[in-house]
């Protein structure tokens, strides 16, 4: 047979968690087609993507190579599986799945076998996702007449078995608000069904969908407002799967804009790379200002007054501290992002770890500054060492801590230019991360270049080391507002935990200024090593508080979307507890008399998106309006309509002019 003469293709491509392989179904016959399937086989409790990935991920894709006159056909789906990953759900397969496209073969060629070449990708995913691809070959013999090649006919009919079929009779689709209901024609009967979409932000995929009887219902996307539904439905039974293909028009959907529940988002604000570069640097300038950089501001200023031999290169070791770590967060960033995290700025300070090492750094340099821990000694680690150290190291360090401490401010101008920066290729993201930086480190490099203005500081004195005591105790205010936060993202107990890690802190620093010798330091480093034990010990998120605002109700997409489909207005407030803007905003604008009468009397629905930990459904809302981090103000108007996006920094009028609008 021809098909035992020469189908020949390359060995199967084994990339670092999948193996990808052509196979053809039998001989190729001139003026017809020849099924070729790209066999994917992911490892063990990984997983790759359908045709609409769900809630992350991405589809395979094959790109054809093909003769002259041949042509590929689009890609044959086989039913998927709904694949939980936390809170969302995605679309895809595990294990081994076959993808089938057909070729069509020229009439008129007349070549011994036939040659095709693919370049297929797919992103796989476990508790990481990883893009992979390869390049892939396939001869396949030509022959007069159709032959299948029996070591595969088994394979390609099993495949076949699990693509979508017509429906026996149409069903019925209709909507009222976000619920969705979906009518089984009476000849199918099943035991479990799930709708899946043909396109993104139709159902909201982790919801579940109920079926009673022949009634399935499942929930729609609030941004969804077409009035058809396209996909593929699955049902189960005992001992059988079957999937069909759905292409229905749904009742009681209004068409065009004026359909219930909430229209698209407005798309991130086109602005440029010029000119996100030039709002990058003006919201880095403005952090200066924050409350968040207080605390190493003193440090600056001591360092310039105290060491002004040399003051240029003290500005281009802090400007450099700057810059490293923002290149640093902003890498871990894109590069988490392109995992298909759902992450933005400030990602770090969702990390009970984090906060609870700063806090103990916060708290380690407030007892350097009052003398309590001195100067020079080798226990006190390398990291704090660098902040308190005169000299470009000092300025390297305090330039470090300066931008870690700015993170969670976020500036007017920075929502836009870092929203911007995440839509783009990583080259100009840190290009916009790096001028953020700049903006940041400014002030202090002029300082440094300029030296009439560094004339303008008071001469070193005594009063120096007043001074330093004084400001010891804005870095203990810091480093108690940690420990709120903790308690905020993880419970009573991690802030226990982490006050009995500043106690050895504390302890340390009494050994080592009390006792000499090498007994002492080991008894200090041992203490040390309990207190950073204590900050990595694993924790628990802490359940999900009630908003603190009185009348607010806790976001959710579904909940907004019911809102929306009545047409009730809705203001939207995403905020977390280590975002010092949103806190400031709360104090003296939110929370604020005036502002809860405005929202009672235009029945405005108040809202609450606390980001303090990771939350899906949140970073999906920033995203949708063009932002990377709160804060994020919405205001959803009555009737329908895009959101209203207001300042990063509120006043009471302003909140109350906005809901006031018609």
């Amino acid at each position: 047979m021809a098909w035992q003469a020469g189908v020949a293709g390359a060995a199967p491509v084994k990339t670092e968690n999948a193996e990808a392989e052509l196979i053809a179904e039998g001989v190729a016959v001139p003026g017809g087609t020849v099924t070729v399937a790209l066999r994917l086989k992911a490892r063990p409790g990984w997983h790759t993507y359908w045709l609409n990935p769900g809630d992350t991920g991405l589809p395979t894709t094959i790109a054809w190579t093909l003769p002259a006159g041949a042509g590929a056909g689009p890609i044959q789906w086989p039913l998927p599986k709904a694949l939980p990953v936390g809170p969302l759900m995605n679309y895809g397969y595990e294990g081994e799945v076959w993808l089938l496209t057909e070729i069509a073969v020229p009439a008129a060629f007349a070549g011994e076998s036939l040659a095709l070449a693919a370049r297929a990708d797919w992103l796989i995913c476990a508790e990481i996702c990883v893009p992979e691809g390869a390049d892939l070959s396939l001869t396949v013999p030509v022959g007069p007449a159709p032959a299948a090649d029996p070591a595969h006919v088994l394979n390609f009919e099993r495949t076949r078995a699990l693509l979508p079929l017509p429906l026996p009779e149409p069903l019925v689709a209709s909507r009222a608000g976000a619920a969705l209901e979906i009518l089984l024609p009476e000849s199918l009967q099943a035991r479990a069904a799930r709708f899946f979409p043909a396109e993104e932000d139709v159902v909201v995929a982790a919801e579940p969908q109920p079926l009673e009887g022949s009634r399935l219902s499942a929930r729609l996307e609030p941004r969804f407002a077409g009035d058809r539904l396209r996909g593929v439905l699955v049902l189960e039974s005992a001992g059988w799967t079957r999937a069909f293909t759905v292409d229905a028009a749904i009742a009681g959907a209004a068409p065009g804009p004026a359909a219930p529940g909430r229209v698209a988002p407005p798309a991130a604000p086109a602005i440029g790379l010029p000119l996100a570069l030039l709002f990058a640097f003006v919201g880095g300038l403005i952090l200066n200002l924050m409350p968040c950089v207080l605390p190493v501001l003193s440090i600056k200023v001591l360092s310039l007054a105290g060491h002004r031999d040399g003051a240029r290169g003290q500005g281009l070791a802090y400007t450099a501290g700057v810059l490293v770590c923002f290149l640093a967060l902003a890498g871990g960033l894109i590069a988490l992002r392109a995992g298909g995290e759902a992450i933005g700025w400030g990602f770090q300070l969702q990390s009970p770890v984090v906060i609870g090492l700063l806090a103990y750094l916060f708290f380690g340099l407030g007892l350097w500054m009052l003398d309590i821990v001195s100067f020079g000694n080798r226990l006190m680690g390398a990291g704090e060492g660098l902040t308190r150290r005169g000299g470009l190291a000092g300025s390297f360090g305090t330039g470090l801590l300066a931008a870690v401490v700015a993170t969670p401010c976020t500036a007017p101008f920075m929502g836009a230019a870092l929203g911007f920066a995440l839509t783009r290729p990583a080259a100009e993201a840190l290009a916009i991360f790096l001028v953020l930086g700049l903006g940041l480190s400014a002030p202090f490099l002029l300082v440094s270049f300029v030296p009439a203005l560094g004339r303008l500081l008071p001469r070193p004195g005594g009063w120096m080391v007043r001074l330093k005591k004084i400001l010891a105790f804005p870095l203990f205010g810091s480093a108690v507002w940690l420990l709120w936060v903790l308690s905020v993202q993880t419970g009573a107990v991690a802030v226990a935990t982490a006050g009995s890690g500043l106690l050895l802190i504390a302890f340390a620093a009494f050994v080592l200024r009390e006792f000499g010798g090498i007994g002492g330091r080991l008894v200090a480093l041992a203490a040390l090593l309990g207190a950073f034990a204590t900050a990595v010990l694993p924790g628990s998120p802490a359940p999900g508080a009630a908003p603190a605002a009185a009348g607010a109700e806790a976001y959710s997409a579904g909940r907004l979307a019911e809102l929306r489909a009545a047409g009730t207005p809705v203001f939207v407030n995403l905020t977390a507890a280590w975002c010092i803007t949103c806190l400031v905003n709360e104090q003296v604008a939110l929370d604020r008399p005036a502002v809860k009468k405005a929202l009672a009397e235009t029945g405005t629905v108040y809202m609450v998106g606390d980001w303090t930990n990771r939350d899906p459904d949140i970073t999906r809302l920033l995203t949708e309006n063009g932002r990377s981090g709160v804060p994020l103000y919405l205001l959803y108007p009555a009737g329908g309509g895009a959101p209203q996006l207001l300042p990063q920094l509120l006043t009471e009028g302003l909140v109350v002019e906005t809901l006031a609008q018609p």
